[in-house]
């Protein structure tokens, strides 16, 4: 009986303690350490899935640095947490990834993937007070909406599609241009934005054809731009789309070169295109890029990244990286984790990121923003520039 009261008692001192722990609420109960919580949401489920993970992948990798380096916010120790979320590219799903991370009392958010997710969520955060950080949004209405607390570390829609609109014309000599767009906010929106810069260069636009970022047949609209005899085609939308529609193409015999922005923009490409990609017959650009002295950061990070999870970066790992590391500085330059504090110098901040040098204009769009232009040889993507 003695020993059973002794052990009662045990139990409830155990009891206790988990109380007060859990009241202690933003404390690291192992290193007294006040706790920041960062909230990243992209798909981590779904067609892909596998862009999500990379971007996911690149927060993970950011707050081990930042915990490892011991960093103080005025004069106390913090320790961040990462607060994932997974939104499946579904704007709907996003919305509620979003408000989770409001109720959950973040500090800050990266995200989301895609545009199409990122400008409905936006709202939620600008309502909350919540900075939020995107790294890989290119819709211009996501700045353009007047919320204080939006930003991106990419060019947008109106930069990577007009580059490419103008490069089809005068680089790859297309004169009949075909377009098709997945009817997402970011294929629309970079299609668009192709249309006006191919059309300004004096290409011809044959026909645009649409279709949806979960479609698995193209025959239809594939048939119907064929017989208006493109020269290029354009595609606004993701990889998982275009690996298949790449695939159709060639069973139809249509010889035109591929073009699209950043969702096609990746390592994934070739693997879904199997043997429809032929060498330099597939041109993208990526939103953000490196040169010179700032290269051998990006290589480096990119080693790093394989040797810690054994994956290749996708596309925008490195910069969901730098945002964090970003809210981070503003955090520690301001003094605080409170939203409201830091968030003034988030807008003044001049950070040297992996990704280049990272400034914000008074929309929250990243200053002289870069893209760089890839094709593909051997299954693998190849640069061909980086411009401003």
């Amino acid at each position: 009986m003695k020993f059973s009261g002794v052990r009662s008692l045990t139990l409830v001192s155990v009891a206790v303690a988990a109380v007060v722990l859990a009241a202690c609420g933003k404390k690291d109960a192992a290193s007294d350490a006040t706790v920041i919580k960062i909230g990243h949401v992209g798909p981590v489920s779904g067609a892909i899935a596998h862009l999500g993970k990379d971007n996911e992948n690149g927060a993970r990798m950011a707050i081990e640095e930042l915990n490892a380096a011991g960093l103080k916010i005025g004069d106390k120790a913090v320790k961040f947490e990462l607060l994932a979320e997974d939104d499946a590219a579904d704007p709907k799903q996003g919305t509620a990834a979003a408000q989770k991370l409001v109720d959950a009392k973040v500090n800050g958010v990266i995200g989301h993937l895609n545009s199409g997710t990122t400008i409905p969520a936006s709202q939620i955060y600008n309502t909350a007070g919540i900075p939020q950080i995107s790294p890989s949004a290119t819709n211009p209405k996501y700045t353009r909406q007047g919320y204080t607390g939006a930003f991106r570390v990419v060019a947008d829609d109106v930069h990577l599609g007009g580059t490419l609109g103008k490069y089809a014309v005068e680089t790859l000599k297309g004169k009949n241009i075909a377009v098709i767009d997945d009817r997402t906010a970011y294929g629309q929106g970079v299609a668009e934005e192709f249309k006006k810069g191919a059309t300004a260069a004096g290409g011809t636009i044959v026909g645009h054809e649409f279709t949806t970022d979960k479609a698995s047949d193209f025959n239809s609209i594939l048939t119907t731009l064929k017989a208006k005899k493109p020269d290029v085609v354009f595609f606004g939308g993701m990889d998982a789309v275009a690996g298949p529609m790449l695939r159709q193409m060639k069973s139809l015999g249509i010889e035109a070169k591929f073009l699209g922005g950043d969702g096609i923009c990746t390592s994934e490409l070739a693997k879904l295109a199997g043997d429809a990609m032929k060498d330099e017959s597939v041109f993208c650009a990526e939103a953000g890029g490196v040169e010179g002295e700032q290269k051998a950061g990006m290589d480096k990070f990119r080693t790093d990244f394989k040797a810690k999870f054994n994956a290749d970066v996708q596309v925008y790992a490195p910069y969901v990286y730098d945002a964090v590391k970003v809210m981070a500085t503003a955090m520690v330059t301001a003094g605080s984790a409170d939203p409201a504090k830091y968030l003034p110098a988030l807008k003044a901040i001049n950070y040297k990121g992996v990704t280049g040098n990272i400034a914000f204009d008074e929309k929250g769009d990243i200053k002289n923003g870069a893209l760089t232009l890839y094709t593909y040889k051997g299954g693998e993507r190849s640069q061909l520039a980086v411009v401003r």
